[in-house]
Formats: structure tokens, sequence, C-alpha cells
């Protein structure tokens, strides 16, 4: 067990192995960054469920399932704001909200592992082809694809890895992104994925 402050964001899905910029502008989460930079640096960012608006200001509902990570780069404006880097490095499934004075919310969650059978890693690594594959398809068809976007696909080997650092980058649908956060088997996160570019290739080429 772990013990967390949240970060909740609307629309939002931070996964492993993926960097997010944030720029810290609430008085609540300014003070989270000042208390995160004076510990361990580690904090959680989760989605906020839909109707969050009613409750925005105090205690809006949020997912169960978040991604953990550590504040790597951070910079104080004068104005008292931040912008920080987050290195995502675990999906957390939080399992009680604490008391606590701080005008943030701090959470206790449980460290989640990706699920990948034993003796399944020729069907993962055709699997991870296939969506690197349809990926730099999509990227092409928009106009993206690089020499940069390749080696960094090339690099992703672990299967896991590139199916968060793809959905990451390319899945635009909030609720699907929050579905392959929660799914820890990584040949049906792969699946999901794999199929969610099929449509998205086949909306850009219709």
């Amino acid at each position: 067990m772990v013990v967390l402050p949240i970060f909740p964001l609307p629309g939002l899905t931070f996964f492993p192995h993926t960097l997010l910029p944030l720029h810290i502008f609430e008085a609540r989460y300014r003070a989270m960054v000042t208390d995160c930079l004076a510990r361990d640096r580690r904090l959680a960012v989760v989605g906020l469920r839909p109707g969050y608006e009613a409750t925005y200001d105090a205690k809006p509902e949020v997912y169960a399932v978040a991604g953990a990570g550590e504040i790597v780069r951070w910079e104080r404006l004068a104005t008292g704001r931040f912008n920080i880097l987050v290195r995502g490095d675990c999906r957390v499934r939080i399992e009680t909200e604490l008391p606590t004075d701080t005008l943030y919310r701090v959470v206790r969650a449980r460290v989640l592992e990706d699920a990948v059978p034993q003796g399944d890693g020729g069907r993962l690594a055709s699997q991870t082809d296939r969506v690197k594959a349809a990926c730099l398809r999509l990227l092409e068809a928009h106009g993206q694809s690089s020499r940069e976007v390749e080696r960094a696909l090339r690099a992703a080997t672990v299967p896991g890895v590139a199916a968060d650092r793809i959905a990451s980058v390319v899945i635009p649908d909030p609720l699907l992104r929050q579905d392959m956060l929660e799914t820890l088997d990584v040949g049906r996160r792969l699946d999901r994925l794999a199929a969610a570019l099929d449509d998205l290739l086949r909306q850009v080429t219709s």
C-alpha cells in the first residue's frame, strides 16, 4: 500500500511509462506540489467521473484506478504557480480516502502490476507489432509520422509499455483511455488498442 496525494483532472488519463506536463495554478494544488517537493515528489493523477462539475470545488467522485508517478522537473513561477513534469511509473487502485487537514486530497492506494501470462510471449510480441504498425499508419494519415516517432515505437519493446505509450498519444476518447488504464491483462489491452486504432484509421481513410 502507498499513501499519495491525488490531482483529479477532467478528461485526462495518466499512463505509466509516459511524461505528463502540468501547469499548476489552483491554491490547493500549489500547496500539494509544494508538499510533494518537500517529501518524495510522488503523486497520483486521477480522472474525474462524469458529473463532477457540481462538486468540483469540494470532493468530486474520481475513478478508482489512477496513474502514479514522480515529479521529475519543476519550475516555480513568480506568481506562485508551478510548471511540473510528472513521469508515470505505475497504476494504482484507490482503496480509501484519508482524513487530512490539507487543502488537497490524500488516498491510500494499492499498486497494480501488469498481468502477463507465462508462455505467451510470442503472441504478445505479435500483438505489439500489429499495434505499432497501426499507430504508424494512423500518424502517417494525419501527417504526423517522423523518424523520431518511428525510433520511439521501435524502442518500446515491452508489450505493456508500448500499449500505454501509444494509447496515451493517439486515443482521444477519455472513457476508452480510462478503460485501457484499468485493463491489467496486457494481451487484452493490446487487443482493445488494436481495435481502437483500426476504428480511427477507418475514420481517416473513409
